[in-house]
């Protein structure tokens, strides 16, 4: 048995386990909360932070403030979160937890999505860089590079950071297609 035939199941594998626990942890969220996972991330971040700017919440969890916005409104809505503005500059706006929001919070389980990133940010740069170009050369193999990146187990799609701040034809087509 050559050498890729033994890496190439560990690959296989290890990507079936990522799945699993994103997967289970997602359903255990919904079921235990009604939330979806980036919903239920969205508040345990505010609960830890306390009240804060849209934007520094959505770079706290890697999301584009756009996208953030979307589930804010849908917790809002909810009466889970409320939004305040500054007395000092009404163009800052803050989002905290309302007390139901608190009580989700402390009866909820744990986000696959906190513990991603919170266990990436402990690695070194060049671990990260090697786990970036190992995930980037899987969604060439996938022919997924034009897909917009979907949150995990929602319907909700971060908007890609690109320079030039326009989606592709394909993209406009799947984020129209996710937000109908």
């Amino acid at each position: 048995m050559n050498e890729k035939n033994a890496i190439i199941p560990e690959i296989i594998d290890n990507l079936r386990r990522v799945f699993q626990v994103v997967n289970a942890q997602s359903k255990k969220a919904e079921l235990s909360t009604g939330l979806t996972g980036p919903q239920l991330w969205t508040i345990k971040t505010i609960a830890e932070t306390g009240p804060i700017r849209i934007s520094d919440l959505a770079r706290k969890i890697y999301l584009h403030p756009a996208t953030l916005v979307g589930i804010i409104d849908r917790l809002e809505m909810r009466g889970i979160v409320m939004r305040t503005r500054s007395m000092r500059d009404r163009r800052v706006v803050q989002v905290d937890l309302t007390n139901a929001g608190k009580a989700l919070v402390a009866k909820s389980p744990q986000v696959a999505q906190g513990l991603l990133v919170s266990g990436l940010e402990t690695l070194p740069t060049a671990n990260l860089e090697r786990i970036a170009s190992g995930l980037e050369q899987l969604v060439k193999i996938l022919g997924a590079q034009e897909l917009p990146p979907q949150l995990i187990l929602s319907p909700e799609i971060n908007i890609p950071r690109r320079k030039s701040g326009k989606f592709s034809h394909k993209q406009n087509q799947a984020k129209e297609a996710n937000h109908v």
